[in-house]
């Protein structure tokens, strides 16, 4: 807020503060009052992952999507659990963290959501987009998935970030 003030180019910055901790979904709610539109991306701040906005968003109005989650395929989805869709990129389940992981489709930590989703009342307060919206109503949510395979990286852990610190040397500010 400091560094940036109101404005970053020609980009007007508004600035959502919680007064305490809301969770991930609380924080989204917070700041979903502040969009002037019907639908915002929403972007995980501890990871990287390449994707094609404009081919997201353009799948997800085409289906008059709740929420469109950005996914990634990875080898082994321990880490993060997994994301199951069916032949029309519907999701049909999440499955929790697991030890004994397989391949799959992981939430990329990008979406577009529509606002009206997490505006009502049951949505107030402190809560996980994730456990409490996404685990929750899938099935009642128009819910899709868009795969993605691009360059992603999860600064979630010390050894992530230290390969960040390695793959974004010599990048200028």
């Amino acid at each position: 807020m400091n560094h940036f003030k109101d404005r970053y180019k020609s980009l007007e910055i508004s600035y959502a503060i919680e007064e305490e901790p809301l969770g991930t979904g609380g924080g989204i709610r917070l700041s979903l009052w502040k969009i002037k539109g019907a639908r915002a991306f929403v972007l995980n701040g501890d990871s990287m992952f390449k994707v094609d906005y404009g081919a997201m968003m353009e799948q997800h109005l085409k289906r008059q999507a709740d929420v469109t989650l950005a996914l990634r395929k990875l080898d082994n989805t321990g880490r993060y659990g997994s994301v199951t869709l069916n032949r029309n990129k519907r999701i049909v389940g999440f499955t929790e963290k697991s030890e004994f992981p397989g391949p799959g489709f992981i939430n990329g930590g990008v979406y577009i959501l529509e606002k009206i989703v997490l505006m009502e009342p049951g949505f107030r307060g402190k809560f996980s987009i994730e456990q409490d919206y996404f685990e929750k109503y899938y099935l009642k949510s128009k819910m899709y998935g868009f795969p993605v395979s691009g360059y992603f990286l999860d600064i979630g852990i010390p050894e992530d970030f230290q390969n960040a610190q390695h793959d974004f040397a010599g990048f200028d500010n």
